[in-house]
């Protein structure tokens, strides 16, 4: 890290691009550079933020000492691999969910870090986003009480995606569903049983995965608690909009997602039965989830919500994006201040892998018909 700030590249500019203006703003960044194989992709957002330092492949990247941190952003496959890679080139990582999809490439990571010393961050989305902070806030503030039951979702149809999508273990992806959970009761996941609906197609097996399901639903028992996460994992054949969020339940409030993944929250609070009525009184009202802006620095609390931005040196412009409740900034300012303070990030290697290895568990639980699995402790 320079006395100017830190220099951050971004490897994978299709969902990587919401982060480019995020990382461009931060005032403790002081570069930013862009990595994608697809040169015209490239070109056109490094010319969109006025970026010239243009990579088509990460070696370049990993081989400048310059650079501080990488951002990885490529296809899942390449997660372990990229994350190993620029850890051991000395820099610190942050990267997409999830960590890897194997308790190997976890177990590599781990290594990897202790050796190295660098940061490495998973990038969770669902535990920065708007709605997971306002339940968190209530939570903190004991006005939901003991929790009961926890349901995480995950629906979303990946026909037509490319073809290393194709048949993906759907529990793979389990991180957005479950993560809330276990940072909200700051706990692990102890054991899973896990089962798969339905029967993927041939025609949706181009991943060659060793997956024959296009849903998997997962009950997930936590250490400490006496709660049950309830998981439903599905990308394929399965009727619904796209939907990726979580409900919960405990004795004085429920909270239910919005059934079309934007809007309000759904409260139900409920009393003790009034006088000679059988049954407790639950009442639901609708509740809105705010950004909480002064969690950010000044600078980023504009990229919670859609809109445009022009930053200096940028030629016009430019729209921006707030997907994941508006949790891109926060994920942002976490890893950076990690970096400049000398301290692990929230989500380090030994949480990624705490919130990435219940689903890789969940997927071997329904390839043998729902045996109970149980999850290694990385503590």
């Amino acid at each position: 890290m320079s006395a100017t700030g830190i220099s951050v590249a971004v490897v994978g500019l299709g969902f990587g691009q919401d982060f480019v203006p995020i990382y461009l703003a931060h005032p403790d960044v002081a570069r930013v550079v862009l990595v994608d194989p697809d040169t015209a992709r490239l070109s056109e957002v490094g010319q969109r933020f006025g970026i010239s330092e243009l990579y088509p492949d990460v070696a370049g990247v990993l081989a400048d000492p310059t650079i501080d941190a990488v951002h990885v952003l490529a296809p899942v496959h390449l997660h372990a691999e990229l994350s190993v890679a620029t850890l051991n080139a000395g820099k610190h990582c942050a990267c997409a969910v999830p960590m890897a999809t194997s308790l190997e490439d976890i177990d590599k990571i781990i290594a990897t870090q202790a050796v190295t010393g660098k940061n490495y961050m998973m990038m969770e989305t669902a535990v920065y986003g708007r709605e997971y902070l306002t339940v968190e806030e209530l939570y903190r503030q004991g006005e939901i009480g003991t929790l009961t039951l926890y349901r995480g979702f995950h629906i979303q149809n990946l026909d037509g995606y490319p073809s290393y999508w194709q048949g993906y273990p759907p529990m793979h992806y389990a991180t957005h569903a479950l993560a809330p959970a276990l940072a909200l009761l700051d706990t692990t996941a102890a054991s899973v049983q896990c089962q798969g609906a339905g029967r993927l197609t041939p025609d949706r097996t181009a991943g060659n995965y060793a997956n024959p399901f296009p849903t998997e639903v997962g009950f997930f028992r936590l250490a400490g608690s006496d709660a049950l996460a309830d998981i439903t994992m599905s990308f394929f054949q399965t009727a619904r909009s796209y939907l990726e969020g979580f409900s919960l339940y405990g004795e004085h409030i429920g909270i239910e997602w919005p059934p079309d993944n934007e809007g309000e929250l759904l409260r139900f609070d409920m009393s003790a039965p009034a006088a000679g009525i059988r049954g407790n009184t639950v009442k639901s009202t609708t509740m809105p989830a705010r950004d909480f802006p002064e969690r950010l620095p000044s600078d980023l609390r504009k990229f919670t919500k859609a809109g445009t931005v022009q930053l200096p040196g940028m030629p016009a412009p430019a729209r921006i994006s707030a997907h994941h409740g508006g949790s891109h900034p926060h994920l942002v300012a976490e890893f950076v201040a990690s970096i400049r303070d000398g301290r692990a990030p929230r989500i380090d290697d030994k949480r990624a892998a705490e919130w990435t290895a219940p689903g890789i568990c969940a997927h071997e639980s329904a390839l043998t018909g729902g045996r109970t699995v149980t999850i290694p402790n990385y503590s």
